[in-house]
């Protein structure tokens, strides 16, 4: 299976707000409107991964935020087609987040559910490190969230835009 990222489209919408009440459920899942205005903000940038039928499999958005001098980026969600998990697109949507965030610089914050394992090792493996815990984070559930940070990485491509094809998503991940 080939896998696409690229950038976010108000047409997308739909398919995220489906994504998200299979996701999160239990914690006020975005709705459409929600999403489109994230994609307004200027500081925003908003990806999505698509399979070889060109259908969405997944998204993620990040917010470049500081200062040119004082740089900082803040990952707000990542969600994978349950159908599709542990097939390394989550993996694809976080580094092209972070190759966003590199472009500018900074380091780079996130919160996690503290019972999302699977997610919590992906960003550790992707050099993210627990800096606190914010209790009753996620509403309705009261369910409690780390504050994760990555410090600023350096060598990421200037010129390297949202839209990136990879081959199979488990040879991107041997």
């Amino acid at each position: 299976m080939t896998i696409r990222i690229e950038a976010m489209r108000p047409s997308d919408v739909v398919r995220c707000a489906e994504l998200e009440q299979v996701l999160f459920p239990e914690d006020d899942p975005w709705h459409e409107v929600s999403f489109l205005s994230e994609l307004a903000g200027p500081h925003n940038r908003y990806i999505t991964a698509c399979d070889d039928d060109d259908r969405m499999v997944g998204y993620a958005g990040i917010a470049l935020l500081g200062t040119l001098e004082h740089p900082e980026a803040e990952i707000h969600t990542i969600g994978v087609d349950p159908e599709l998990h542990r097939a390394g697109i989550g993996t694809l949507l976080l580094e092209a987040l972070l190759a966003e965030a590199g472009r500018r610089g900074g380091p780079v914050f996130l919160e996690v559910r503290t019972d999302n394992t699977p997610a919590i090792a992906l960003y550790e493996k992707h050099g993210f490190h627990i800096i606190g815990l914010r209790k009753n984070y996620y509403q309705p559930s009261g369910a409690d969230a780390y504050t994760m940070r990555r410090p600023e990485l350096t060598g990421f491509p200037q010129d390297a835009g949202f839209v990136q094809e990879a081959g199979s998503a488990n040879e991107v991940l041997s």
